[in-house]
């Protein structure tokens, strides 16, 4: 039987790596992107669409031959699966099938898929799932005043989990002089305390979780109490620091750290394509352009792809001539603008895979006039051959 994995749990970047390992079938691979948010009235939205764009493609491939066979088959696959699943608070879910190939694997998740996607080719395709672990990405967020703290763990749009310290609250006084003095030291000693806790908490969930990113709210007091305490090794962690109520409701949180997150990566962004293209030119460790890209892909050489946030913009320049990286891909969308080009998006799909595939670290670029002059993509290199 084939396999089926179904989560909402495993971090997206194991899932990611598991599908990058597929190896290329003769047989063709389904990748089908829904958004299950419902709408106004509460009913999803998907059926629809699927009813006709899933039909459409697989009656492409001629009747009889084993590509239509398992075509057929994952269909039938793909159909049981959304009529039986369990999960129904699910934003997203993407589905990878090639039925002649025992693959089968449903993702649903709590990030939102903004459109309805359905790719075919010889791999999953796995730009718009690497896209959305860019956009919502794994990072922990501290609430933390002088005697209480909140310490959210976020991933894909939702709480993965949640740690709270709460310790005395001292009372104001109005004594004066010596006892006033002791009274202020007696203050400033469970202050301490109360913060030596909370970081040896963030090191450890740091630590455990492997987190790279950590976005702070504190207030004005509680803020050098904060960075007293903070080890040298998380300090560079810590991306912004805001101001926020330490009851603020949880979806607030997300929101308001998923922004910090987001415009301070999207200063990130400009500095390491400058970065890469600067040593481009100079002729160091970078390339640019999907065929240079591509080809120290496979080659192991990429420590960093940068690659366009739309796969419509990573192209190769018109006289380098035509024929996709990846192949041919059946692209069906529901999104605006109609159907994507299925030569940008085998590229881009490719470029992705291949990244995922050799550890290379990726960067989706918001900016991608940051790419354009370059074909919406290149990569810093880990050695030169």
């Amino acid at each position: 039987m084939p396999k089926t994995t179904t989560s909402l749990e495993t971090p997206l970047r194991n899932q990611l790596d598991r599908l990058a390992a597929f190896e290329p079938a003769s047989l063709p691979v389904v990748s089908l992107y829904l958004d299950m948010r419902p709408d106004q009235h509460g009913r999803e939205q998907y059926a629809t669409w699927l009813r006709k764009a899933l039909p459409e493609r697989v009656r492409t491939f001629a009747a009889g031959t084993d590509a239509r066979r398992s075509l057929d088959g994952d269909v039938e696959r793909i159909h049981a699966y959304l009529a039986s699943r369990g999960e129904r608070s699910a934003n997203g879910l993407a589905i990878f099938a090639c039925h002649g190939a025992g693959l089968f694997e449903a993702l649903q998740l709590s990030a939102p898929i903004e459109n309805h996607w359905l790719f075919i080719g010889p791999v999953p395709h796995l730009y718009p799932l690497a896209r959305l672990n860019d956009q919502y990405p794994r990072y922990a967020a501290l609430l933390v005043d002088t005697n209480a703290a909140r310490l959210f763990v976020f991933s894909l749009g939702a709480t993965e989990a949640l740690r709270e310290v709460k310790n005395v609250k001292t009372r104001k006084s109005s004594m004066g002089g010596w006892s006033q003095a002791r009274y202020q030291r007696h203050v400033d000693n469970d202050h301490s305390q109360h913060m030596k806790e909370v970081v040896d908490i963030l090191d450890r969930v740091v630590r455990e979780e492997a987190i790279n990113h950590i976005v702070v709210a504190c207030d004005e007091i509680a803020k050098p109490l904060l960075m007293q305490e903070l080890p040298r090794h998380l300090a560079p962690r810590i991306i912004d620091i805001v101001r926020m109520d330490i009851n603020a409701p949880e979806h607030e949180v997300l929101r308001e750290t998923l922004e910090a997150l987001r415009a301070k990566d999207g200063d990130t962004d400009a500095e390491r394509v400058e970065a890469m293209l600067g040593a481009w030119k100079a002729g160091g460790l970078a390339v640019v352009g999907p065929d240079d890209t591509l080809e120290a892909l496979q080659r192991g050489q990429v420590e960093e792809l940068m690659i366009a946030a739309r796969a419509a913009s990573v192209r190769r320049p018109e006289e380098s001539g035509a024929g996709a990286a990846a192949g041919p891909v059946a692209v069906e969308t529901s999104a605006p603008g109609g159907t994507v080009d299925p030569e940008r998006a085998g590229m881009a799909g490719e470029l992705v895979a291949r990244a995922q595939a050799t550890a290379a670290r990726i960067r989706f670029i918001e900016d991608e006039r940051l790419l354009d002059d370059v074909g919406g993509v290149g990569a810093l290199l880990r050695f030169k051959i």
